[in-house]
């Protein structure tokens, strides 16, 4: 079953009487090529790996993993595809379907139940409506993946691998990395999809770091630094900041930052991850 054969791809469809459905925010790959690159990219070179999928559509990435991995589990919310994806994946015996919604799903759980002590790794075709917290999500698990693979749209792609004092640049960015080192792997455009989205896609790959890359004495502060620097863009990071808690002022926020050695008028998007944990371990918001 060549799901990759567009013709093909729409018999199974049409077989099933069903559609991509855009309240899934569902576009299904047809590119061979794409395909491969996407399924080799979690393993690279070493494929003695479990997966878990988000969004399994039609198959059509499922069978590139389970040629390739020894067992791959994928997390399916529109419950029309089930019958579909039982007949384009019956000849694989590695492989678990599950009903359900990728961002209800306890997978520490399910890491533990289906995996067997294996290291496990994500891979995923995502509906970008939900992009931003599923990345968080997956990441939020503390290191149960190896790494997390993901086609989104290139937008999104560009905030994640931004670099400080960017247009990019922000607080995804920011907060994902230090969950991960980000690498954006390659793009994809909208002619490789059925139907082809409005957007280019990007597939990512997100290396999970087994220890964060700065220490901080407290984790959810760190996030509100974050969040708060970002939270008025264009205005100072002190002005920021104070807008967001009640424990500061503006001109208390400021001599703090001054005395870590910044200017009292720097701002939020030009500091990187290690001026927010250091910022962070100063001021409690």
């Amino acid at each position: 079953m060549k799901l990759t054969d567009i013709s093909y791809a729409r018999a199974v469809m049409e077989k099933h009487g069903i559609a991509p459905q855009k309240r899934f925010g569902q576009n299904f790959l047809i590119s061979e090529n794409v395909v491969s690159r996407i399924a080799d990219t979690p393993g690279r070179e070493d494929f003695d790996i479990g997966i878990i999928e988000i969004g399994p559509g039609i198959g059509t990435l499922t069978q590139k993993l389970a040629e390739r991995y020894k067992k791959v589990v994928s997390i399916e919310i529109d419950t029309t595809l089930l019958p579909v994806l039982e007949d384009t994946l019956s000849e694989y015996d590695n492989v678990k379907i599950i009903s359900g919604d990728a961002m209800k799903t306890d997978f520490a759980e399910l890491v533990r139940a289906e995996f067997d002590g294996m290291r496990v790794a994500v891979c995923a075709n995502l509906p970008y409506y939900i992009t931003s917290p599923v990345i968080m999500r997956l990441l939020e698990t503390d290191g149960l993946f190896e790494s997390v693979t993901v086609m989104i749209q290139k937008e999104v792609a560009d905030r994640l691998v931004a670099a400080p004092a960017t247009a990019e640049y922000g607080t995804i960015t920011a907060s994902c990395a230090y969950w991960a080192d980000i690498e954006k792997v390659f793009n994809v455009s909208p002619a490789n999809f059925i139907p082809p989205p409005k957007v280019t896609s990007s597939v990512i790959r997100m290396n999970i770091y087994k220890e964060p890359p700065v220490a901080c004495e407290n984790r959810e502060n760190l996030f509100r630094v974050i969040r708060g620097a970002f939270a008025k863009r264009r205005k100072t990071l002190s002005n920021s900041l104070s807008g967001e808690t009640n424990q500061h002022t503006k001109a208390e926020i400021e001599a703090v930052l001054v005395s870590l050695g910044y200017r009292a008028d720097v701002r939020g998007e030009t500091l990187g991850l290690s001026d927010f944990a250091k910022i962070s371990d100063a001021l409690d918001l």
